[in-house]
C-alpha cells in the first residue's frame, strides 16, 4: 500500500472528523448534518464514500486540475512578450488598455498584473516600498534646531488659514519657538529668528527643507552670491543652515507638525481663539505644557547655544532684506517697482556709475547707504500691482491673493490696449530735422572763425 500526502482544506478536514465520529457511533447523522450545515441525505452520501474510499473521497475532485476558464498559455506568453518588448515601463492598468487598443488582446488588469509580477516586470506596492533608516538624535541641546512652516486651518472655520513657524530642538524634541504668520516668507522667518535669538541665543545650526527662503533654487546661477537673504543673515550671525534632502530626514519637526495640527487646533478651539494675535499670546503657555509632556533628556548635558552679543541696531541691519543698486547718471535707480532719486549733495555727486547698499526693513522702511553713510532720497511711485502672470509659490499664494484683493478694491484696473501687440507710432511733439541745408558748410566755417577769434583774444589777455 502506497503512502502519500493529501492536501485538504480546513472545511474538508472538519468533515472527516465529524464523519469519523458518526462511523464510530459517537454521533448521529442528524447531529452531523447540523454541525456541517448539510442535509441528512448529503451526510449519508458522504458517509458511504468515506467508508468505501477513505478520507481521500472527501477531498474536492477538482483540486489539482486546471481551471476550465483559464487563459491559454500561448496568450499569456504573447501578452508578456508584448509588455516586455513594447510596454516595459507601463503599469498593469495602462498596459492592459494598450493591449486591448493596439493588439486586440483583452486581459484584465489584475490578471496582467499577476503575469507581470511572475515574469519580474512589475513590483507590488509592498516590494516597491522604500525604508528610511532612523537618524540618531544629536547629543547636545542647541546643536541642531529643525525649522519648518505648517500651513493649516488652525482656527478651523472661525478664521482664515495661516502658517505656524516651528522651531524644535533635535536632541530633546523641545519646542523652542512657535509663531503664527500669514505665510512662509523671508521677513516672517526674520521675525521668528529674532525672537528665538533673544530667548535662547545662537545655536550651532538650523535644519530646514529646500524652501527658497533657505536655499537658492538655481545653484549654478551666474548672478547673486549663492545664498538667500536668510542664509546671508545666518552667515553674519555665525550660524550654519543645512537643508534636508527629504521630509523624512527632518522627521522630528514633521511629526511635531502632525501633533500640533491635532492638539493645538483643539486647544485653540477650547480657548475660543480665532486670530493670530491672540493665538501668539497663547503659545508660550501651550509650549510649556507640550514640552513637559513630550520633551526628552539629551544624551549630554551641554547647552551649545552661544550668547547673541549683537547690538539691537546691528541685529536690525542683519535681519533685513539687503541688496545693491547701480546709480545712473541722473542719481536714480529702480527698487521694487519704485524709482529712487537721490538728493544731490557732496556725497551723491560722485555716485553715478557706482553701487549703493539697500536696506529694506520688516516694517517697510527703505534705506540706502554708501560706505555706511545714509543717503537722502525721494521716491517716484510707479503703478503698484502684482506683476501680471507672476510666478507665485504655493506657500505664499494666500498672502499674495489677499494683497491682490486689497489692491483691486482701491482702484479700477488700468486700461490696456486690445488687439495684436504691434509697435505703434506715438507723436512726441518735436519737429523733424529734415534734409540738410546747402548753406550748412558756410555756417560751420563762420562758427569756426568766431571760435578762433575768441581763442586768440583770450591768449592776448
Amino acid at each position: 500500500m502506497s503512502v502519500g500526502m493529501l492536501i485538504m482544506s480546513e472545511r474538508e478536514l472538519n468533515r472527516i472528523e465529524v464523519l469519523s465520529q458518526v462511523t464510530q457511533g459517537r454521533m448521529t447523522a442528524v447531529t452531523a448534518a447540523n454541525l456541517l450545515g448539510l442535509s441528512r441525505r448529503q451526510v449519508h452520501r458522504l458517509l458511504r464514500a468515506f467508508q468505501s474510499e477513505g478520507p481521500a473521497a472527501i477531498r474536492h475532485k477538482a483540486r489539482g486540475r486546471a481551471s476550465n476558464n483559464r487563459t491559454d498559455p500561448a496568450v499569456r506568453d504573447f501578452a508578456v512578450t508584448l509588455v516586455r518588448e513594447t510596454y516595459i515601463d507601463f503599469g498593469p492598468t495602462f498596459a492592459s488598455e494598450k493591449l486591448a487598443e493596439d493588439h486586440g488582446l483583452k486581459v484584465s488588469r489584475e490578471t496582467l498584473r499577476k503575469w507581470m509580477q511572475d515574469a519580474g516586470l512589475w513590483l507590488s506596492r509592498k516590494q516597491r516600498r522604500t525604508f528610511h533608516q532612523p537618524r540618531l538624535r544629536r547629543e547636545c541641546y542647541g546643536e541642531l534646531i529643525q525649522i519648518d512652516g505648517s500651513d493649516h486651518h488652525w482656527f478651523e472655520d472661525r478664521g482664515p488659514a495661516c502658517t505656524l513657524l516651528v522651531f524644535i530642538d533635535d536632541a530633546t524634541s523641545t519646542l523652542m519657538h512657535l509663531q503664527f504668520v500669514k505665510s512662509e516668507s523671508t521677513f516672517s522667518y526674520f521675525g521668528a529668528l529674532e525672537r528665538y535669538l533673544e530667548a535662547h541665543g545662537r545655536p550651532v545650526a538650523f535644519y530646514s527643507d529646500k524652501h527658497t527662503v533657505f536655499r537658492v533654487a538655481q545653484q549654478g546661477a551666474q548672478s547673486g552670491h549663492g545664498m538667500t537673504q536668510f542664509g546671508r543673515a545666518l552667515n553674519e550671525l555665525s550660524i550654519e543652515i543645512l537643508c534636508a534632502n527629504s521630509s523624512q530626514a527632518k522627521g522630528r519637526v514633521e511629526r511635531a507638525n502632525r501633533t500640533l495640527q491635532d492638539r493645538l487646533v483643539k486647544e485653540l478651539r477650547l480657548a475660543g481663539i480665532s486670530d493670530m494675535e491672540d493665538a501668539n499670546a497663547f503659545l508660550p503657555d501651550f509650549m510649556e505644557r507640550y514640552n513637559a509632556r513630550f520633551a526628552k533628556a539629551p544624551r549630554r548635558p551641554d547647552d551649545l547655544h552661544r550668547a547673541l552679543n549683537v547690538e539691537p541696531d546691528r541685529l536690525a541691519e542683519i535681519l533685513c532684506f539687503r541688496d545693491e543698486r547701480y546709480v545712473g547718471n541722473q542719481l536714480a535707480f529702480s527698487y521694487a517697482r519704485l524709482r529712487i532719486i537721490l538728493q544731490e549733495n557732496e556725497i551723491t555727486r560722485g555716485l553715478p556709475g557706482k553701487y549703493v547698499d539697500s536696506f529694506e526693513f520688516p516694517d517697510g522702511r527703505l534705506e540706502f547707504r554708501w560706505k555706511g553713510v545714509s543717503l537722502p532720497y525721494s521716491v517716484f511711485d510707479k503703478d503698484q500691482r502684482v506683476t501680471h502672470a507672476a510666478i507665485t509659490e504655493n506657500k505664499n499664494l494666500s498672502a499674495v491673493l489677499e494683497y491682490i484683493k486689497a489692491e483691486q478694491d482701491k482702484a479700477p484696473p488700468k486700461k490696456r490696449r486690445a488687439g495684436k501687440q504691434r509697435t505703434r507710432y506715438e507723436p512726441t511733439g518735436r519737429k523733424p530735422t529734415g534734409r540738410p541745408s546747402l548753406m550748412e558748410p558756410y555756417y560751420e566755417r563762420k562758427r569756426a572763425e568766431r571760435e578762433a577769434r575768441k581763442a586768440g583774444q583770450g591768449c592776448d589777455i
